[in-house]
């Protein structure tokens, strides 16, 4: 039998049209982005199905990342498909921790709202900075970093791919400073702020208030949590990790690998886009990775699987 993980992309995967065949064909999949809707106060269809600026957005791209990937999970679980083991990159989290039964629907696309508010409002835009660092190894990266102020690692998304965050000079001059200790290039995100560094600590702290109302429950399978790479199995830890996943690295490269020395063979990449599975590739690629985007992806895993949907 596989040991299947349900993985979870996180913000800049956002595609107008997610999760709108799941919405229009499936009653379950509706349920989902309706309650959203009632949740928020906003078209959830209208912000996931037509072209429109605010998909972009921060305050607006997390609950609608989280509405899709339910969705998609909703229905792929009711196939008769459930997960072992879940993780999340960034944002994903949300989804993992919903998949693995510790909170429920609501509570995360009603909390990733306020998480993408307080993310927006934390630094004034033009003052933080990320970026990209290609084929240079994360130590060595980090040896470049331990002297600077101002600049951390984000994301340890795979071998020959790591993200730098923190304020605007400082990740310029860190790029410069890579350059010139071996990367083989450096690139400067398109983003809306500094997320994973220490300049968002205020709004960590934000959302740990937000969390105090929120229910978290036993987790009924493991999920592996960003900020420390391990699996959660006791629900007392849930709310300070996700505070401090807002401003700490988010090592997934390590989850992944804690999950394959586990015995987790199949990962199922669950909504939009195909990031995760590329950095799969780097990181083992003699495992198998699905991914559930269309609503036809869903028989295609059932096959694969050989479950009867």
């Amino acid at each position: 039998m596989s040991r299947i993980a349900f993985i979870y992309p996180g913000q800049g995967a956002q595609v107008c049209g997610m999760g709108q065949d799941f919405y229009e064909q499936t009653e379950s999949g509706r349920k989902v982005f309706d309650l959203a809707t009632q949740l928020l106060g906003f078209s959830m269809p209208e912000l996931c199905f037509t072209e429109n600026d605010r998909l972009d957005i921060t305050e607006y791209t997390q609950a609608a990342m989280v509405t899709a990937s339910i969705a998609m999970t909703k229905v792929l679980e009711e196939k008769g498909v459930k997960p072992d083991v879940t993780a999340g990159l960034s944002l994903g989290e949300y989804c993992a921790l919903y998949a693995a039964g510790v909170m429920s629907e609501a509570d995360a696309i009603a909390t990733v709202r306020q998480r993408g508010i307080l993310m927006q409002e934390a630094v004034p835009l033009g003052q933080g900075a990320m970026a990209a660092v290609l084929a240079m190894d994360a130590a060595a990266i980090e040896e470049v970093l331990a002297d600077m102020e101002g600049v951390q690692i984000a994301n340890y998304n795979c071998p020959g791919q790591i993200v730098i965050s923190g304020k605007k000079e400082a990740v310029e001059l860190a790029c410069e400073k890579l350059k010139e200790a071996g990367a083989k290039r450096t690139i400067m995100l398109n983003v809306s702020g500094p997320f994973h560094s220490r300049m968002l600590e205020s709004a960590g702290e934000k959302l740990g208030k937000v969390l105090e109302t929120v229910e978290i429950h036993k987790p009924a399978i493991p999920y592996v949590a960003n900020v420390t790479a391990s699996y959660v199995t006791d629900q007392a830890e849930v709310k300070s990790l996700l505070e401090k996943q807002v401003f700490s690295s988010v090592r997934w490269e390590q989850s992944v690998r804690n999950m394959l020395a586990d015995g987790v063979d199949t990962f199922i990449e669950i909504g939009p886009g195909k990031t995760l599975a590329g950095f799969m590739k780097k990181i083992d690629r003699t495992v198998t990775v699905m991914n559930i985007e269309k609503l036809e992806d869903v028989d295609k895993v059932l096959e694969a699987l050989h479950v009867c949907g």
